[in-house]
């Protein structure tokens, strides 16, 4: 609950104080993670562990997948949240390459450590997951940071959780409400709604955690893919990157209050990964024909992908010419670009 406390602290400070604790906690969770690898490699054999392929199991290993797919696709809205603030002289290719790089390297990393230190450690690791791979590092003043540097992991991605979760809500809020502006006062009231709600899913399931994440993560895949799969067509295929920013967030706009062709293709994308899904309170009828393997997250791209361009390539009188953003935006956009050659020159 501390913890908790300490994040929504955070949160509510804002954009800067968050900026400053990634770069800090970035460097130094590098450092440690380094570290550990390098300990971890000198108590393995690297190259026995990897010619071992008597323990492959394929329906693990698609839930491998879709738990990575799900970590994967899960960091689509931080990059909505944080893009927004970047320069406007940032390209789109240096956005999207940092992005992928960061989520791809970061995650790699920590999950191919994961993975080695399972298959060597075994029940060793099972029993305190924390504890064992802190004990890798040593013991006194070096395990005592090696907690502090996991703690601090913690705080970083939970206080981007939380803003995150903020910023969604009130853009959803705020399309229908008209409003453009939020208090201090109300934007602590939605982070300490989020942080409340958190604590209390965190603490029911404390006691059976990694079964829990483990649904969670499925669970938000099975409905992050048949999102991500929309939008992916939508912009690349259907508007082809041009789109009318402003009627973005006007009920009466070009786009309309809802776009029920594509509401009504999420919800199929939805429904129709559930034969195919596999949690611990929930396994659809066709997991067993396919030994057991959960594939629904393949069906949730695919299906939503195709059904919403047939759907949407038949009107696309919305779509303008080119992509309208708000009054003044093209002229400070200029002004910036010109600084920034100033200063660059």
């Amino acid at each position: 609950m501390i913890f908790a406390a300490v994040t929504a602290v955070m949160a509510a400070i804002g954009y800067r104080v968050i900026h400053a604790l990634g770069r800090v906690a970035s460097v130094i969770c590098a450092l440690a993670f380094v570290y550990l690898g390098v300990r971890l490699l000198e108590r393995i054999d690297l190259g026995a562990v990897l010619s071992d392929r008597a323990g492959f199991d394929l329906p693990m290993f698609l839930l491998a997948v879709s738990l990575s797919a799900s970590w994967q696709l899960a960091f689509g809205p931080y990059v909505a949240d944080y893009s927004r603030y970047l320069p406007r002289t940032t390209s789109g290719r240096a956005t999207f390459w940092w992005t992928l790089g960061g989520t791809a390297i970061g995650s790699q990393w920590s999950m191919t450590f994961g993975v080695l230190v399972a298959a060597t450690a075994g029940e060793a690791f099972l029993a305190g997951q924390v504890s064992y791979v802190v004990a890798l590092g040593g013991t006194g003043l070096i395990a005592s940071f090696l907690y502090f540097v996991i703690a601090l992991g913690k705080l970083t991605i939970n206080v981007l959780n939380t803003y995150g979760g903020f910023m969604s809500m009130v853009t959803s809020i705020s399309g229908f409400r008209g409003r453009r502006v939020l208090s201090p006062r109300g934007r602590a009231a939605y982070i300490a709604a989020i942080m409340l709600a958190g604590t209390a899913v965190a603490l029911l399931g404390k006691d059976t955690f990694l079964t829990s994440f483990k649904d969670f993560l499925l669970f938000l895949l099975a409905f992050f893919t048949p999102w991500s799969a929309i939008n992916l067509v939508d912009y690349y295929l259907i508007s082809r990157e041009r789109y009318d920013i402003p009627a973005l967030s006007d009920p009466d706009g070009r786009y309309g209050a809802w776009r029920w062709d594509a509401l009504t293709v999420y919800g199929v994308g939805i429904l129709v990964q559930l034969p195919f899904l596999v949690t611990h309170f929930y396994t659809g009828p066709l997991v067993a024909p396919l030994g057991g393997a959960d594939i629904s997250w393949v069906v949730g791209l695919a299906v939503p992908a195709l059904l919403y361009w047939l759907l949407a390539r038949r009107d696309t009188s919305h779509i303008p010419d080119r992509t309208l953003v708000p009054p003044g935006v093209e002229a400070a956009a200029e002004a910036e670009t010109e600084t920034e050659a100033v200063r660059a020159g």
